[in-house]
This record gives structure tokens, C-alpha cells and sequence, in this order.
């Protein structure tokens, strides 16, 4: 399940196309449910992308640079340390 969130987000159909309306400090927050797939690849010279899947072929891809990637990977290693969630 996906769900979207974008604050202040107004679209103008005009023409057949779409154009932003108003102000562009929109801010959205996306979440995705029940992952079914998972995938990590290389992202441009430096970064790493992860991709996430649900069962209805929605997905979320986030392009994280090497000190983020560290970042969730101590972050993951906490939980697991912490937690019985992740084993």
C-alpha cells in the first residue's frame, strides 16, 4: 500500500497538460506498506539506489550518498541490537 501526503500541492489542467500552481516549497511524504521486493544498484558515480516494491507494483526509490548509506547501516545495526523486531 502506498500512501502520498503533499502539502499546499495545487496542479492547473490546462491544454491537456499539467502546470504547478502557486509557490514551490510543496512538501510531500510518501510511505509504502507490505514490501514484497527489494533491490540495490549502483547510482550515478557515487551514490547507491534503493528500490522498494509493494504487491500492486508501487514503488519508492531512494538515492542515498555513501555517508547516508553508513548512516542506515549503523541505524540497522542499533535495532538489531536493541530490538527482537530485526534479526
Amino acid at each position: 500500500m502506498l500512501t502520498l501526503d503533499i502539502d499546499d500541492f495545487m496542479l492547473e489542467l490546462k491544454d491537456g497538460a499539467f502546470k504547478n500552481v502557486g509557490p514551490a516549497n510543496k512538501q510531500a511524504t510518501i510511505k509504502l506498506y507490505d514490501v514484497e521486493g527489494v533491490d540495490v544498484r549502483e547510482y550515478g558515480d557515487k551514490r547507491v539506489k534503493l528500490a522498494f516494491e509493494d504487491e500492486q507494483g508501487s514503488e519508492v526509490e531512494v538515492a542515498l550518498f555513501p555517508e547516508q548509506l553508513e548512516a542506515l547501516s549503523a541505524g540497522l545495526d542499533a535495532l538489531r541490537e536493541e530490538s527482537d523486531i530485526v534479526d
